[in-house]
C-alpha cells in the first residue's frame, strides 16, 4: 500500500507554499500595523476578533463539510480567501479594511482546516495516520522557514517597504491555490439531517464517543496552560537578545520541526499515538521549566530544537488521534469542533499568560506553564485510548 498518496503530496504541497506567503508577513505584521497608525490595543483587537471568526468557523465548516459529503471546494475556497486577504491589506489602510483582510484570512483558515485534515484521513488507515499527519505537518513548516528567510533578504534590500511584500506574499499563495485543482475526491451522500447552523458544532460534543471527550478534554487543558509562541521570543528579547538573532532563533525551531515532524509520525505508528504525544508534551514541559533560567545563545538554541521535537510529537500527532476515536462520516466535525474550542483556549491562555507575565514576572508564567503540562501529562498517562476505543476508523 502506498502510504504517500497523491493527494496527500498535494495537499502537503499546498500547505506550505501557504505557508511560505503567511510566514513571510508574520516577522512584520506588527510592525506594519504600527506603521499605518494601528495603537496596541486595536492590533490586540484585531487578532482578538481574527481568532474568534477562525475557531468558529472551523467548527461550523467542518460540520457542514461532513453534512454535504465533500471536501475540496472548502478547501480550495480557504485557501483562496487567505490567498486574497495578503494584497488586501496593502490595498487601503483604513482600519475597517484591514479589519476586513486579517478577519477573510482567518475564515480561510476556518473553511479548510476540518475539510483537509479529513481528507488526510481518507487516504489512509490507523496504522499510518502518524506518517501521514506528519509529513503534512514537516510540508506545512518548511513554508514556515522558507516564509522568514524571503522576508529577511527583502527587508535586507526595501528596508521599510512593507506594503509590496503584502503584494509579493500573494504569489505562492495563489500558486497554492492553483494546485488545489489537481485535487479529485469521490462525493459522498449528503446526511439526511438538517443544515448545520453556525453552533451546530457544540452538539457534536454530547453526541461524540466518549474516547473523543477524554483525547478533547485533555488537549483542551494543555492548550489553556500553552500560550502563544510571542511570550517566548519577548522572554529572549528581555534577555538582551538581538532581533537578529531572534528571527534567527524562530526559524531554526521551524527548521526543527520540519526536519522531525515525519520521523515523529513514523515512530509514533511503531509505538503509539498517545504515547508519542505524552513524550511531546514532556519535551515541553522541560523547554518551558528551562527557558526561565538560562541566558546565552546556544542554550537558546538547545532549548527550541527541543520546542520543535515537541511541536512534532503533537501538532499532527493529535489530528490523527482525533480521527482515530472518531466516526470516519465526523471526522471533519471531530477535527473543527476540537479546533474551534482549542482557538478559544488559545485566546484564554495568552490573556492569562499577559496577566501573569504582568503581575509577577515571566519566570512564574513560564514555571506555571510546565507544571500545568506535567498535570496534562499524568491525565494522558491515565486515561486509555486503547484500539478497543478506536471506532469505524477503516
Amino acid at each position: 500500500m502506498k502510504i504517500i498518496t497523491r493527494a496527500i503530496w498535494i495537499l502537503s504541497l499546498v500547505s506550505l507554499l501557504t505557508d511560505v506567503s503567511s510566514e513571510m508577513l508574520y516577522p512584520v505584521m506588527p510592525i506594519y500595523l504600527k506603521h499605518i497608525g494601528f495603537s496596541v490595543l486595536l492590533i490586540g483587537l484585531l487578532e482578538g476578533l481574527a481568532e474568534a471568526v477562525a475557531g468558529f468557523s472551523k467548527g461550523y465548516f467542518g460540520k457542514l463539510s461532513d453534512h454535504i459529503g465533500s471536501r475540496v471546494p472548502f478547501i480550495r475556497l480557504g485557501y483562496f480567501l487567505s490567498a486574497l486577504s495578503k494584497p488586501m491589506m496593502a490595498a487601503f489602510t483604513y482600519p475597517g479594511w484591514i479589519f476586513s483582510a486579517r478577519t477573510m484570512d482567518r475564515l480561510g483558515k476556518g473553511l479548510r482546516t476540518g475539510a483537509r485534515d479529513a481528507q488526510l484521513s481518507d487516504q489512509t488507515t490507523p496504522e499510518h495516520k502518524g506518517k501521514v499527519f506528519g509529513f503534512h505537518r514537516s510540508m506545512d513548516t518548511i513554508g514556515a522557514v522558507i516564509g522568514p528567510l524571503v522576508a529577511l533578504i527583502y527587508l535586507y534590500y526595501y528596508p521599510g517597504q512593507y506594503r509590496i511584500m503584502f503584494v509579493l506574499a500573494f504569489s505562492p499563495g495563489l500558486l497554492g491555490v492553483a494546485i488545489t485543482f489537481l485535487l479529485r475526491e469521490k462525493k459522498k451522500r449528503p446526511i439526511e439531517d438538517k443544515k448545520p447552523n453556525l453552533f451546530s458544532f457544540l452538539k457534536y460534543w454530547k453526541e461524540s464517543p466518549a474516547a473523543y471527550r477524554s483525547l478533547v478534554s485533555g488537549l483542551l487543558c494543555f492548550a489553556l496552560i500553552n500560550s502563544s509562541d510571542v511570550f517566548l521570543l519577548l522572554l529572549l528579547k528581555a534577555k538582551g537578545i538581538s532581533d537578529v538573532h531572534l528571527i534567527m532563533v524562530y526559524v531554526f525551531y521551524n527548521l526543527c520541526y520540519a526536519a522531525f515532524a515525519y520521523p515523529a509520525g513514523i515512530i509514533a505508528d511503531r509505538i503509539g499515538l498517545k504515547t508519542t504525544l505524552i513524550i511531546g508534551l514532556l519535551f515541553f514541559a522541560t523547554v518551558y521549566g528551562g527557558i526561565a533560567f538560562v541566558n546565552t545563545l546556544p542554550l537558546f538554541l538547545l532549548l527550541f530544537a527541543l520546542y520543535g521535537l515537541y511541536a512534532a510529537m503533537t501538532e499532527g500527532i493529535s489530528k490523527a488521534l482525533i480521527s482515530n476515536v472518531s466516526k470516519r462520516s465526523d471526522i471533519a466535525t471531530a477535527i473543527g469542533t476540537y479546533a474551534a474550542f482549542s482557538s478559544i483556549m488559545a485566546l484564554l491562555s495568552s490573556s492569562i499568560a499577559g496577566l501573569v507575565w504582568f503581575s509577577f514576572g515571566p519566570m512564574t508564567l513560564f514555571v506555571c506553564s510546565a507544571t500545568g503540562a506535567f498535570l496534562v501529562i499524568l491525565y494522558f498517562v491515565i486515561i486509555k485510548l486503547t484500539p478497543g476505543s478506536i471506532i469505524d476508523a477503516g
